[in-house]
């Protein structure tokens, strides 16, 4: 590493003006946010981030926990928790990044990789966000909507979809409008829920042999849900205007995130445990947990998981689109955001008529979120520290400005943690091979194996340390 003058880089603004409009197509793509269009209070990312986790996806969480894990309540109601809040506190952080950047999470990830690098991470977050979170999301709540209405499960899917696309597609004004209205409606349901769970549960039952294990892949399955977020904090408080408190952007982002998914995870956790067979959390999820409760409070609850698979999936496709534009691809027109949007909501809504049949998967898909974005977050973390009282807006932006030491210690940190210590049905690694009671670990070696190596890499690589972010004054 060698240090230098700091030099200068024009920012990519977004153009057109939008400001506070609700009702009205977010304009540009993953550029720098002008001053003149900055708005909004740090609370509300409390309903941001509370909205899209109360839903059924969030719950089965809980329920893999107790039905596939075979731990007890307790047991993983405290795996829960430690998972939550590790994904929690670095959504918290990452988000307080975004007001005084301006930009997408993905976007702010060029500063540790790069240009050509954040491929990486940006591809990864662009499939999975947009694409695989889509698909599961939809299916919940395709499933939630055909039980309802008894129409066809593919119909419910298709309507799923179109809503989905439809709120991402206008754009971030209308998408916050939307979480926080569908927020108090989501609430209420899943509370009268919680009423009629708790005391009919069997919170004492014994675990059925699960142990350390098993406790470690719902750890890791509990932070592949909250981290999966992680990559796109910076999206949805790039608009607030850089005086306001990062503490208070933290705050609100982290405990939205905490506070949702422990909660409806934990009624997932106590739901597993009422009189019904293990086989129907698989084969029709939502109704298994509808069906011991009264038909009025089920429908409720039913309309409450579609309406929030909406809200979750709403902000999947808007974030996957943010990071497919941040690999820095020159996509003509004022409208590209939208487009891709459309584009990816369309792949994702394909690939959840596929999963419609293989529900079972879905551990699978939160172990495999949590595999990535920790060597990610070692990354991103450990270049924050390394660069910290230096000028770096200007790599953002600097397209000439491509270190190869994050993209190295993220994919090293990638394949051996996976080959070394991944636990799912797919692949089992060489220490759970010989020993099932190291569980899975894989999120948790990646992150520190990943940060130490760029440690060591940024050292070698020689990249400059300041780059200031020149934003013209016209915007």
């Amino acid at each position: 590493m060698t240090s230098s003058s700091p030099e200068a880089v024009v920012a990519e603004v977004r153009e057109g003006q939008y400001g506070s409009k609700v009702v009205a197509v977010e304009p540009g793509g993953a550029e720098f946010i002008p001053l003149s269009d900055r708005h909004g209070k740090p609370h509300q990312l409390y309903w941001t981030w509370m909205s899209p986790n109360l839903e059924f996806s969030t719950v089965f969480v809980g329920i893999l926990g107790v039905v596939a894990f075979n731990l007890s309540v307790l047991q993983a109601v405290a795996a829960i928790i430690i998972g939550n809040a590790l994904g929690s506190v670095s959504h918290g952080i990452l988000s307080a990044r975004g007001p005084k950047a301006g930009v997408p999470q993905m976007v702010l990830s060029r500063i540790s990789f790069g240009l050509i690098g954040n491929v990486l991470p940006a591809g990864l977050n662009a499939i999975i966000a947009s694409i695989g979170w889509f698909a599961v999301n939809s299916v919940s709540g395709a499933f939630a909507l055909s039980a309802l209405t008894h129409m066809d499960v593919h119909l419910a899917l298709i309507l799923t979809v179109v809503a989905q696309i439809i709120i991402a597609f206008i754009g971030h004004n209308f998408l916050q409008m939307f979480e926080r209205v569908a927020f108090p409606l989501l609430a209420i349901a899943f509370i009268l829920a919680a009423f009629y769970i708790i005391p009919n549960a069997h919170a004492s039952a014994p675990a059925g042999g699960g142990g350390l294990g098993f406790f470690l892949i719902t750890v890791g399955a509990a932070f592949g849900y909250a981290c999966g977020w992680n990559p796109f904090a910076s999206d949805y408080t790039r608009y607030l205007a850089p005086t306001v408190s990062g503490k208070a952007v933290g705050w609100a982002a982290g405990l939205g995130v905490f506070v949702s998914c422990t909660l409806l995870e934990s009624l997932g956790a106590l739901a597993a445990t009422l009189t019904v067979k293990n086989g129907a959390w698989f084969d029709a999820p939502t109704a298994a947990f509808t069906s011991p409760m009264p038909t009025a409070l089920a429908d409720l609850v039913l309309l409450a998981i579609f309406l929030g698979s909406v809200c979750a999936n709403a902000i999947n496709v808007y974030s996957g689109s943010m990071s497919f534009l941040a690999l820095g691809l020159r996509i003509p027109g004022h409208l590209r955001r939208a487009i891709v949007v459309l584009v990816s909501g369309v792949l994702g809504g394909l690939l959840g008529w596929i999963a419609l049949t293989n529900v079972d998967k879905y551990s699978n898909f939160l172990l495999v979120i949590a595999y990535w974005v920790g060597p990610w977050l070692g990354v991103f973390f450990m270049d924050q520290f390394l660069r910290r009282r230096h000028n770096v807006d200007g790599f953002m932006f600097d397209r000439k400005h491509n270190p190869w030491a994050g993209f190295v210690a993220m994919a090293v940190g990638i394949v051996i943690s996976i080959w070394l210590f991944s636990n799912q049905t797919q692949y089992v690694g060489v220490l759970p091979t010989a020993n099932s009671a190291f569980g899975d670990l894989t999120f948790e070696v990646g992150f520190v194996l990943s940060a130490v190596l760029y440690l060591i890499f940024f050292k070698m690589q020689r990249d400059k340390t300041d780059e200031v972010l020149i934003v013209p004054v016209s915007v």
